[in-house]
C-alpha cells in the first residue's frame, strides 16, 4: 500500500488542532503537522494530494440504516416528493412503467399535505396498470396495498387499503419471499454511503423487514472497497442457548447483537407508537405494543447470560415504560451489573422525560437517535404536534438532555427514512425546534464517529480519530469556512480563539460540505479529487 501525503488543507484532529497536512502509510496515519514540515515529507512519499483548502476528518459511521430499502429508493422507488394525492398518483404511475408483476415503492408522507386524504384504491390500481402494489409510508410502519397484491401473495383474507400492525407484518414477510436478489440494491446503497463520507454502516435487519436471506446476502458482499457492514438481527429469544446459537449462525465479527429493529412499538406517523396517553388526533387510541415486559425481560436475560448485546426499537413513552419495566424484571433475575456489562441499546427513543433518562443511565443503556426526524416532523405545523399536541411534542428528541444526563448516545439517519448525510445530522442537532434540545456541532459529529465505534464495541481506542497510529479511515470534504459551533454563542466566541486549540468543523448552517474522497483503512472507497501528483 502506498504512502500518501495530504497537504494544504485542514485536518480535524484533537492531537494537533492546527494541522494542515497528514501522511498515511498503508493503513495507518503516520504523521500530522503543518506545511513547513509537510514539505520535508513530500520527498519521502509515493503520492502527494493537494487538498486545496479542503477538510480531512474521521469518516462517518452510520448507526442505523436499511440498505436494501435505501437501494430501492435510489433506484427510483422513492415517493417522498409527493405533496398531494394527485402527485402521489403521478409518481406511482411513473415508477410502475419500470415494474413487472407488482409495484413496490416507499416514502410517501401525507402529514404535511394541505389535504391529507390519500388516493382511492381504484385510482391507485389504475395508476399501476391493474397490478398489485405495496406502497410503504415513509416510516415503513404502514403501507397502501390493493386486493391484487394480497391475492398475489395468498393473503386474500386481509383487507386492502392502509395496513399496519400484524397485517403489515404479514405482507412484508410474504414480500421477502418474492425478493430473491437484494445484493444489487445493497451494493448500490453501500456505494452511496461511500460517496457521502461513510466508512462503516450498521444494518438493522429483522424477520419482518427484508428477512434473513437478505441479511445473509448483505454480509456475503465483498466489502474490501466498500464501507464495512455490521448488523443487528431483530429476532426475539427467550433462551440463552438459542441466543448463542443464533448469534453463531452469522459470520464472526459481523453481528453486533440481537435486536435493533426488534419492535416494542411502531411509529408516530402510522399511529402505532405506543403512548402513555391517547393520540391527540385519534382520541381513544394509544398505538400498538408488540412486546410486553415479560418478553423483553426474557430476551434481556437470554442475551445477557451469553454476553450478547440486546437492542429494541422503541418510540412512544408508553413503550419505553414497558422496556424499562422489562429491565427491572431482568435485573431481579440476573442483577443490574450483568445488564450494564452488555451495553444494551435502544433505537429512536423519541419521548423521554427526566425520570426516564435517570433509569436509562441506571442500566447503562445506550440510545441511537435521529435528529433529522425533528427537522422533518417537528415545528409548529409538524406531524409531532398533530399526533401529540404542543406540550408532548415540545419535549421530543431532547439530545442535549441525553448528553447532560450522561446517557451514551449515537446519531444516525434511519435511511431511507431520512437521507444519507452526516452533515445534515450535525445541522439538525444544532437546530432542534426545542432550543433546549440543541447540541454543538462537535457533539453531533462525535456521535457519528468516535462514539459510534465505542457503541459497536470497537476495541481500538484510536478508532474514529485522526491521530498518529490510528487507522487511516477518513473523508476529505469541501469546506469554505470552519468554526466551533455551539448553541451558546459565548462558548463559540471563546472556542474559536486560537489559544483554545479546539479543532473546527464546517459551518453547516451556511453550506453542506461535499465529499471528495472516502478512505477506510488506507483503501479508497470513493474519489472525486483532482488527479494527484506522484512524488
Amino acid at each position: 500500500m502506498a504512502k500518501t501525503l495530504y497537504r494544504n488543507g485542514s485536518i480535524y484532529s484533537a492531537a494537533d488542532p492546527f494541522a494542515t497536512a497528514m501522511v498515511v502509510d498503508g493503513d495507518t496515519i503516520a504523521w500530522l503537522g503543518g506545511e513547513d514540515a509537510a514539505e520535508r515529507h513530500a520527498g519521502t512519499v509515493d503520492e502527494v494530494v493537494d487538498l486545496n483548502g479542503g477538510l480531512v476528518a474521521p469518516a462517518f459511521v452510520e448507526s442505523h440504516t436499511h440498505l436494501a430499502a435505501l437501494g430501492r429508493t435510489l433506484s427510483g422507488a422513492d415517493l417522498g416528493a409527493a405533496s398531494s394525492a394527485s402527485s402521489l398518483l403521478s409518481l406511482i404511475a411513473e415508477h410502475a412503467q419500470n415494474s413487472t408483476n407488482m409495484v413496490l415503492a416507499q416514502g410517501w408522507d401525507n402529514s404535511d399535505w394541505a389535504n391529507q386524504e390519500l388516493p382511492a384504491e381504484t385510482d391507485l390500481t389504475s395508476a399501476v396498470g391493474g397490478r398489485g402494489y405495496y406502497l410503504a409510508r415513509r416510516d415503513v410502519h404502514s403501507a397502501l396495498v390493493n386486493q391484487e397484491l394480497l391475492d398475489l401473495l395468498d393473503l386474500g383474507h386481509l383487507s386492502s387499503g392502509t395496513i399496519a400492525g400484524a397485517d403489515h407484518d404479514a405482507v412484508r414477510e410474504a414480500l421477502t419471499k418474492t425478493q430473491k436478489a437484494e445484493q444489487e440494491y445493497q451494493r448500490l446503497a453501500l456505494e452511496h454511503y461511500a460517496s457521502r463520507g461513510f466508512a462503516s454502516v450498521v444494518e438493522m435487519a429483522a424477520p419482518h423487514l427484508e428477512g434473513r436471506e437478505a441479511l445473509d446476502q448483505l454480509l456475503s458482499i465483498d466489502s474490501s472497497k466498500l464501507p464495512q457492514v455490521y448488523a443487528y438481527w431483530g429476532e426475539l429469544v427467550a433462551d440463552a442457548d438459542h441466543a448463542q446459537e443464533l448469534t453463531a449462525s452469522f459470520p464472526a465479527g459481523k453481528l453486533l447483537g440481537l435486536g435493533g429493529d426488534l419492535r416494542v412499538d411502531g411509529s408516530l406517523g402510522s399511529h402505532t407508537a405506543y403512548l402513555r396517553e391517547d393520540y391527540s388526533d385519534k382520541p381513544g387510541q394509544r398505538g400498538t405494543l408488540y412486546l410486553n415486559r415479560e418478553e423483553i425481560a426474557a430476551h434481556l436475560v437470554a442475551c445477557s447470560s451469553r454476553g450478547i448485546q440486546a437492542s429494541f426499537h422503541v418510540i412512544g413513552d408508553g413503550a419505553l415504560d414497558e422496556v424499562l419495566a422489562g429491565f427491572d424484571l431482568a435485573s431481579e433475575q440476573i442483577g443490574i451489573a450483568k445488564l450494564q456489562m452488555c451495553r444494551h441499546r435502544l433505537e429512536h427513543v423519541e419521548m423521554v422525560d427526566e425520570a426516564t433518562r435517570a433509569r436509562l443511565l441506571q442500566y447503562a443503556i445506550m440510545v441511537s437517535m435521529q435528529p433529522v426526524f425533528d427537522q422533518a416532523w417537528g415545528g409548529s405545523n409538524g406531524m409531532y404536534i398533530q399526533r401529540l399536541g404542543e406540550e408532548r411534542a415540545a419535549s421530543m428528541n431532547n439530545l442535549s438532555a441525553m448528553l447532560s444526563a450522561g446517557v451514551p448516545m449515537v446519531l444516525g439517519s434511519d435511511a431511507p427514512v431520512t437521507e444519507v448525510d452526516g452533515w445534515q445530522v450535525v445541522r439538525a442537532g444544532m437546530n432542534m425546534n426545542n432550543t433546549d434540545a440543541r447540541i454543538s456541532a462537535r457533539a453531533a459529529f462525535l456521535a457519528q464517529t468516535r462514539s459510534t465505534y465505542r457503541a459497536m464495541g470497537e476495541m481500538n481506542p484510536y478508532a474514529g480519530q485522526l491521530v498518529i497510529g490510528a487507522p487511516a479511515t477518513f473523508a476529505v470534504w469541501t469546506a469554505s469556512e470552519l468554526a466551533v459551533q455551539t448553541p451558546d454563542v459565548r462558548i463559540s466566541s471563546w472556542s474559536t480563539d486560537a489559544r483554545a486549540g479546539t479543532p473546527m468543523l464546517p459551518v453547516v448552517d451556511q453550506e453542506i460540505p461535499q465529499c471528495l474522497r472516502t478512505v477506510r483503512a488506507g483503501v479508497t472507497l470513493f474519489n472525486a479529487l483532482e488527479p494527484s501528483e506522484s512524488a
